[in-house]
């Protein structure tokens, strides 16, 4: 795993614009950085990353089994009551999935370590499953890359694949797809899934989650009083159950992707000394402990994480119970939970933070973001990535 400098395309600021990459610069930050491109070997894709990344994956569903069959594990989820009970049929239903992201420390040597699974709402998509790729062709074209290069990004053609599979599932349906208001990154997400959702031959419309009204009935719908049955939301599951329509969502005859049980669970960092629980000493898993269990974690450097967090929001680096680095955030209301502190590998200046992509249970992808802090955010750099053997 090499971190290699290349001379970026003259023109791909104005050709990002053209594919609707309007996101490539953010707040006046770079975002999209294709200064320089991260080299791996076909080894340590498959034996170090997509192998893991399966068997965390499965790792994963154990603990949803568990915690939906267990009121204390519900509590110490923060899940409303109001809700256990469809969250467990959910997922005794298997409603499907889509797609989510693992985040892994990982240096090209020592075993890749995960951070958290971003199993609700990860971004980042249209770059790994499109642009990235776009890049390689473009610098092989130009001679900038050997002819040999190859890429792990298989994320598109899963995608549509998984499209195809979903629109048997629900026949005749149209698919709506959501996200907030004035998120161009999250506008940009969602419409990326709409064009893989019709090159399946789904009928999609759009509609912004502040837009999404109360029909008679118990129905949502849209601006066009539209019923919608089937929904892609861009919005945390545990957002949802927290707002004044909370109750909706159990009554509303709506299939949603992602489902409840995968927002309420995956994505919740109480996932973290779960797995710990039921697998320790993993070689692929950090040490991980809910707050009343802290004693177990004595003379551990830690890292303190909110129960409901998103983009690397409010992250503590604890040595000596001391914080040496944090961000800031809106979350921790619900509570922490603890993880052995475990440094991002360094390049040069940069910590690198590997995300490994699945669609529905296969692998399908890697991407790389890099930052000069310890915690990687919502504006940390996006780089591309080879295989070169």
């Amino acid at each position: 795993m090499l971190r290699m400098p290349i001379r970026q395309r003259p023109d791909w600021q104005a050709l990002a614009e053209q594919y609707g990459f309007k996101f490539h610069t953010m707040y006046g930050e770079t975002y999209w950085d294709e200064s320089a491109y991260y080299q791996f070997t076909l080894k340590q894709i498959e034996e170090d990353i997509e192998d893991p990344t399966t068997e965390i994956h499965q790792m994963c569903l154990a603990v949803v089994d568990k915690v939906v069959q267990s009121e204390d594990l519900m509590h110490r989820f923060q899940i409303p009551r109001s809700h256990w009970d469809r969250i467990a049929q959910s997922w005794q239903d298997r409603e499907p999935s889509l797609y989510s992201r693992i985040d892994l420390a990982y240096d090209g040597v020592t075993p890749a370590k995960l951070y958290e699974n971003n199993a609700d709402t990860p971004t980042s998509l249209y770059e790994s499953g499109f642009w990235q790729w776009l890049w390689l062709e473009q610098q092989v074209d130009r001679g900038a890359l050997p002819r040999s290069s190859d890429q792990f990004t298989s994320l598109q053609e899963k995608l549509i694949n998984r499209f195809s599979v979903l629109k048997n599932q629900y026949p005749g349906q149209v698919l709506h797809l959501s996200c907030c208001k004035d998120t161009e990154e999250d506008l940009g997400t969602v419409t990326y899934l709409r064009d893989c959702a019709e090159a399946a031959g789904i009928e999609t419309q759009f509609v912004f989650v502040e837009d999404i009204g109360h029909g008679e009935g118990d129905w949502l719908t849209d601006l066009d009083n539209r019923v919608i049955t089937w929904l892609f939301k861009l919005y945390p599951w545990e957002f949802m159950l927290r707002e004044a329509y909370a109750d909706l969502t159990l009554t509303a005859d709506v299939n949603f992707l992602e489902p409840i049980w995968k927002g309420s669970i995956l994505s919740n960092k109480a996932l973290l000394p779960m797995l710990w629980k039921l697998f320790p000493g993993h070689p692929n898993l950090l040490p991980a402990f809910f707050e009343d269990e802290l004693n177990k974690a004595e003379h551990m450097s830690l890292v303190k994480k909110p129960i409901f967090s998103r983009e690397g929001a409010n992250i503590s680096i604890l040595k000596n119970g001391a914080a040496v680095e944090k961000s800031d955030g809106p979350y921790g209301e619900e509570g922490f939970v603890y993880q052995a502190y475990y440094p991002l590998p360094k390049f040069g200046d940069n910590y690198t933070l590997i995300g490994s992509w699945l669609v529905d249970d296969e692998p399908a992808g890697i991407s790389i973001r890099e930052d000069s802090g310890l915690i990687t955010q919502d504006l940390s750099r996006y780089l591309p990535h080879t295989i070169l053997n």
